[in-house]
């Protein structure tokens, strides 16, 4: 039965004393993946417990959240007043530390089914308990665990004053899960209690979001309604980044549906359907330009119009970029009065505000929802295949065979980088819906210098998506369809957008496995993909304020921008000592501006005292005259 009065409290200690006590101090708790997390009140817990052996605390969630740590030096130099800017009033997650340390106590065990990206790739413990799961089957496994407690920070209405409203609150950033357990609990399937944590920060989203009070047990307001949100700063988009966007974003058909997730490679998509709307005349040429210049007018596939009835936004996660496509007039195609259906979203502080200053007319046209209907197909199948009209479900991965299977969560080696989420759930969504496709977006090369290799491989020893559902991959050279093709015409798409440097060998193994004809040989067109052609390709583009550095903005200084392309190229030079001597040479010949002496003082550089710092600032001098 749902509880029909929740208790207030004001202290997290005092809530999580009681839960503990009511729960003989054995609890399994659920939390959602990224900024939903009730951090005051699992740091609570996670205190108590930690402190007792008697106890014991068990955490399912995904996507632990937490703030950049940089290396002593220059490094830190660089990143301490960002994140003292960025971060300040937010409140880290205890276990989360103690996890990235190898501190976490033996009565607690913490299993995500999503991992931060890359953070744990050598932690025994996240390895040894990651749960290998779509997001579409995640609430289900909930339900196998016996959950005690499912808490989740939501938001609360506000009137014109800034004071509480209505009485209901929202699940706002993670309707997600929560929604799908609580369907189970009425169900019968499992008996939790559900709990809020107040933010005063977080966005008030209506529709299936919002619940009534008395679906919670408790509700813990004071200390934690004033906490700072997670902020996810806004990366900059690289001339290769904007390459696959632009790529991708001419496979968006008018009047369909659109997916895409979070990132650089997101902001790229949306850019360029923004330009492909609003100035459809720089947007053609650049698509011209990446096809070499020739005639592009047979290849059907294509979609190079403005956007006339729009599209419908149909994400597992809202990335801010969509309110951006909103507000451009790209996504405006309505469904039952819905512009959007997201299960989760998270970003800059930007977006938080945005949606918090959205008049409540246009929020509600935004509808965060449960999982199971975003990635599914099994829930109103008919309806979803005729309101999801043209789907593009828009990912990115981070290697694909050449015959067509794509890597996006794990190394070979058995390690898990991130997670699948639901990106199979989508590639199955694009099989199972006519018209639909798959887009997978990659980078064709990873490195740099003398140390870079091909994210086309023949094979790799682990797989997100088996090549029997390879659809389209894209990277900055172009687009390879593959769905419903043969192994050897697969080959030939895969090689048509790898570079140009790997292509040789991948061929070659090719025909040594029987798998393409011996007299095969590579397309003209296909032997200039390399970095250099298409640095060459779009910096005139660039120099034209076409490709903008940051195309939604940033929360870095003008001083940060420029620093960090200049810190990136001091890495790379690092890792070659005539390259790194060039960059001391040139440092010796500029002649130093008060910017410069700025940027040193951020880095810790403008007077060093020994040799190797000395030879560091000179190095810098270099990168920032580049």
């Amino acid at each position: 039965m749902n509880p029909q009065v929740s208790k207030r409290w004001q202290q997290a200690t005092e809530l999580a004393t009681h839960l503990l006590q009511t729960h003989e101090g054995q609890l399994t708790v659920a939390m959602p993946l990224g900024l939903g997390k009730a951090n005051h009140l699992i740091n609570a817990l996670y205190e108590q417990v930690s402190q007792n052996p008697s106890m014991s605390l068990t955490i399912l969630t995904a996507l632990s959240l937490q703030t950049p740590k940089a290396k002593p030096g220059l490094e830190q130099n660089f990143s301490a007043p960002i994140a003292e800017r960025l971060y300040a009033g937010y409140h880290e997650l205890l276990y989360a530390r103690d996890l990235i340390a190898n501190k976490l106590p033996e009565n607690v065990e913490v299993s995500e089914f999503f991992l931060q990206a890359g953070a744990y790739l050598n932690n025994r413990h996240a390895q040894s308990n990651y749960i290998s799961a779509n997001y579409s089957h995640v609430s289900g496994y909930l339900v196998d665990q016996n959950v005690d407690l499912v808490i989740q920070m939501v938001g609360h209405s506000q009137n014109q004053n800034g004071e509480r409203g209505s009485t209901d609150l929202s699940l706002s950033c993670n309707p997600d899960i929560t929604l799908e357990l609580l369907a189970a609990r009425t169900a019968g399937e499992t008996d939790f209690s559900l709990i809020a944590e107040l933010n005063d920060a977080l966005p008030f989203m209506p529709n299936d979001a919002q619940l009534p009070e008395s679906e919670f047990a408790h509700i813990l307001e004071g200390e934690c309604a004033r906490a700072t949100l997670f902020n996810v700063p806004k990366a900059a988009v690289d001339l290769n980044t904007y390459a696959a966007g632009f790529h991708a974003s001419s496979l968006v058909k008018d009047g369909g549906t659109l997916q895409i997730g979070i990132g650089s490679a997101g902001d790229a998509v949306a850019y360029a359907l923004i330009m492909r709307h609003q100035n459809n005349a720089a947007y053609r040429k650049i698509i011209s330009a990446l096809h070499g210049g020739r005639d592009i007018s047979h290849l059907d596939y294509l979609h190079l119009e403005p956007f006339d009835a729009g599209l419908y936004g149909v994400s597992e996660m809202l990335v801010d970029v969509f309110l951006d496509l909103m507000d451009a007039g790209v996504v405006k195609r309505e469904v039952n009065g819905t512009l959007i259906q997201g299960g989760f979203f998270l970003g800059p502080n930007s977006m938080y505000q945005r949606l918090r200053d959205m008049p409540e007319e246009q929020r509600s046209k935004i509808n965060m929802t449960a999982i199971g209907y975003i990635n599914g197909t099994h829930i109103d199948f008919n309806k979803k295949q005729k309101n999801r009209q043209h789907a593009r479900f828009i990912n990115n991965g981070m290697k694909a065979t050449l015959l067509g299977a794509v890597v996006s969560d794990g190394l070979d080696d058995g390690r898990v980088v991130s997670g699948v989420g639901g990106q199979y759930d989508f590639v199955r969504q694009s099989f199972a819906l006519k018209g639909a496709r798959s887009v997978i977006m990659i980078k064709a090369v990873r490195g740099s210098g003398n140390k870079q290799s091909s994210n086309v491989v023949w094979a790799y020893g682990h797989t997100t998506i088996p090549r029997h559902l390879r659809d389209i991959v894209v990277n900055e050279y172009g687009i390879a369809d593959l769905r419903g093709a043969t192994d050897k015409n697969v080959i030939a798409a895969m090689l048509s957008i790898t570079d140009s440097q790997f292509q040789g060998d991948l061929l070659v193994t090719a025909k040594s496995n029987g798998k393409i004809d011996h007299d095969f040989t590579l397309d003209s067109a296909w032997v200039n993909n390399s970095q250099d052609n298409l640095q060459r390709t779009l910096t005139p583009f660039k120099q034209q304020g076409l490709l903008p550095d940051y195309p939604f903005g940033t929360d870095l200084t003008e001083l940060e921008q420029r620093l960090i392309p200049a810190l990136e190229a001091l890495k790379t030079a690092a890792t070659s000592k005539a390259s790194l001597l060039a960059l001391v040479l040139k440092g010796l010949r500029v002649d130093q501006s008060e910017t410069d002496r700025i940027a040193l003082k951020r880095l810790g550089f403008e007077q060093p005292s020994s040799l190797s710092d000395k030879i560091t600032r000179l190095a810098l001098l270099g990168v920032l005259h580049g």
